[in-house]
């Protein structure tokens, strides 16, 4: 049997819209949007700079070259500099998020594209647009099939964080509808990401971003050299989509309708809490049931949630509720909720190896449990709802109804400045090359040329 394949497909019918978008023509909301989320990765980076796991990467890849390991010393090759970027910008899983999907698109296409810019000594519209595309497409790709690669046990943001990159440094590199085409083509074959880290912790999800981000650079180079990929990458019998999601029928429109006239990217979220997305609106619901109770008082939190975040956050809930390690706190509910109402906070001191040995903490995840809400809107939207039962029988009633950072609460330009200064003291960068950093983040767009060394530390 022959199978019919499509005149045109997916990724030549993006490749089209790509090839020809010009980074003047970009709206101030879009580039207001790629400075922040440039700001935003870069104090990341800098946060991570000590830790044990960014050493590692930074270890793992051995080849020199002119490109910036942000925060590092070392000088490192194109690929290097952006795996190593782009594990640091999601280590502490304080990076962006995109109400949807959920993806993070920021530590994986601000790595490959600033990679990609230095080596190639682009300027810095270039690296905009290329910043631009590339979070576009990672944000539209993940409302294809929504859910779907999560259920089959995939992270989306390494599924499809490889072709959003490829995509993204395509459009910086100035590469042509075809070359784009088969950079898409290949970067389907470099994509994957189980979450198995879920079960002890590992660092395996830090790994995602970077691993995507160089595999897409890769994948640009050989497009750009005429390296032939599968035109039908996406929806193909043995396409991303079939092979990660398990499904080839997916809502196409909204990765290609409108690309490049409509930015998808202007309602990315900023995150107010270093751990899972979907924790963040439980977390404001304690912090605000901290001021009417102690947590002696409490004897259960029962949380309304969404069954799409269960088998990542809630179970298996004995587990979740003593959470094996600061990692894999980030991704318990009942921990960041009893965080939360304990502390009145949640900042990167409660996600250390003390903070989850933590009694009074551990005693009140204890008490949280969760039913499933049919109802939720999840992934449309991230709410919360709490209802606080006391020893004395009264229930006390919480809710959030988006997610802080978000659509529908943006952080401001001060607090994407505090978050990057907090970030930068915690990676011990000094304070006088902090401002500089602002600087050369907000005046990069506009550079002849994408130089960054002054981020080497």
């Amino acid at each position: 049997m022959t199978l019919s394949l499509p005149d045109q497909s997916i990724a030549e019918q993006l490749a089209q819209y790509i090839a020809v978008l010009d980074p003047e023509a970009l709206p101030p909301a879009v580039r207001n949007k790629c400075e922040a989320l440039l700001i935003d990765v870069i104090g990341l980076c800098l946060a991570a700079r000590e830790q044990d796991y960014t050493r590692c990467a930074v270890a793992s890849f051995e080849d020199a070259g002119p490109c910036t390991a942000i925060g590092q010393p070392e000088a490192l090759s194109a690929a290097g500099a952006a795996f190593v970027n782009g594990t640091a910008a999601h280590g502490e899983d304080f990076d962006d998020t995109f109400e949807g999907g959920p993806v993070h698109a920021g530590a994986v296409i601000v790595p490959a594209v600033l990679a990609a810019c230095e080596r190639h000594q682009t300027d810095g519209r270039r690296a905009l647009l290329g910043i631009a595309v590339g979070v576009e497409t990672l944000c539209r790709l993940s409302l294809v099939v929504p859910k779907a690669v999560h259920r089959a046990g995939f992270h989306p943001t390494a599924v499809f964080g490889a072709l959003a990159a490829a995509a993204g440094v395509g459009a910086a590199l100035r590469l042509t509808s075809r070359q784009i085409v088969d950079a898409l083509g290949n970067a389907g074959s470099m994509a994957g990401g189980i979450i198995e880290y879920l079960a002890e912790g590992a660092w395996t999800k830090r790994l995602h971003p970077g691993w995507a981000a160089q595999s897409g650079l890769r994948a640009a180079g050989l497009g750009r050299a005429g390296f032939v990929g599968p035109r039908t990458v996406f929806e193909g019998v043995h396409g991303v989509f079939n092979a990660f999601a398990h499904q080839r029928d997916g809502d196409y429109a909204a990765l290609l309708e409108n690309f490049g006239r409509g930015w998808v990217l202007e309602t990315l979220a900023f995150k107010p809490y270093p751990c899972g997305t979907m924790t963040h609106p439980y977390i404001d619901c304690a912090r605000r049931l901290s001021a009417r109770a102690k947590a002696d008082d409490v004897a259960a939190l029962v949380c309304d949630v969404a069954e799409g975040t269960v088998h990542r956050l809630w179970e298996p809930l004995a587990d979740k509720r003593r959470p094996p390690n600061s990692y894999a706190a980030k991704f318990s509910t009942p921990f960041c909720i009893a965080a939360g109402f304990c502390r009145g906070h949640v900042g990167l001191d409660a996600f250390t190896d003390q903070s989850v040995r933590d009694p009074e903490i551990l005693s009140l995840a204890a008490k949280v449990s969760y039913e499933i809400d049919p109802n939720n809107p999840y992934p449309r939207d991230y709410t919360g709802h709490i209802r606080m039962i006391l020893r004395d029988g009264s229930v006390i009633d919480e809710r959030q109804p988006h997610l802080r950072g978000g659509r529908s609460e943006p952080l401001a330009d001060d607090d994407i400045k505090e978050k990057f200064l907090a970030n930068a003291r915690h990676g011990r960068w000094p304070q006088p090359r902090s401002d500089d950093v602002l600087e050369l983040a907000r005046t990069l767009f506009d550079r002849p040329r994408v130089v960054l060394a002054a981020l080497r530390g």
